[in-house]
């Protein structure tokens, strides 16, 4: 598996990464992040909506379980699984296979609770932070990476 990780110690830093991120999703990607409460996985979409030149003010989508953005470059979709329980996931299976084809980039906040209902060709982003209010972004695909969008990332660096 292919992984990347980037310590992020100031807003700016985050803002590099989520900049050069967008440049690499361009074409489209399925994306699911990991990352405690307040670790910054929201923060992180937003910022690469922005890179990505969406109008729309970026939310979470934590109640309504789904934004969509269209003004962008690309469309963003933005699944929030942290309110479903084991119900409520099945019920949107199909939706987040739907999501994953195309040309669009689909972020999936606490996709933990997925129950391995995702795509086979998917990246995972895990966020941590750290005691000096760093944070830390580890990347890494599952299956086939078409656009070796680890390997272009790591070249930013």
């Amino acid at each position: 598996m292919k992984k990347f990780e980037k310590v992020c110690k100031t807003l700016d830093d985050t803002k590099e990464l989520a900049q050069n991120f967008a440049k690499l999703i361009k074409d489209g990607c399925f994306i699911n992040l990991y990352g405690e409460i307040g670790a910054g996985k929201t923060a992180f979409v937003k910022l690469v909506a922005n890179a990505l030149d969406v109008k729309e003010k970026v939310t979470s989508p934590s109640f309504v379980i789904l934004n969509e953005y269209h003004t962008g470059s690309i469309p963003i979709y933005h699944f929030d699984l942290y309110r479903l329980e084991n119900e409520g996931v099945r019920t949107i299976v199909d939706e987040l296979r739907e999501y994953s084809e195309g040309k669009q980039v689909t972020f999936v906040e606490w996709a933990e609770f997925s129950q391995d209902e995702v795509p086979f060709n998917h990246l995972q982003i895990n966020v941590t932070y750290s005691d000096d209010d760093s944070r830390i972004y580890t990347f890494s695909f599952i299956g086939e990476d078409k656009n070796n969008i680890i390997e272009e990332l790591k070249k930013c660096y």
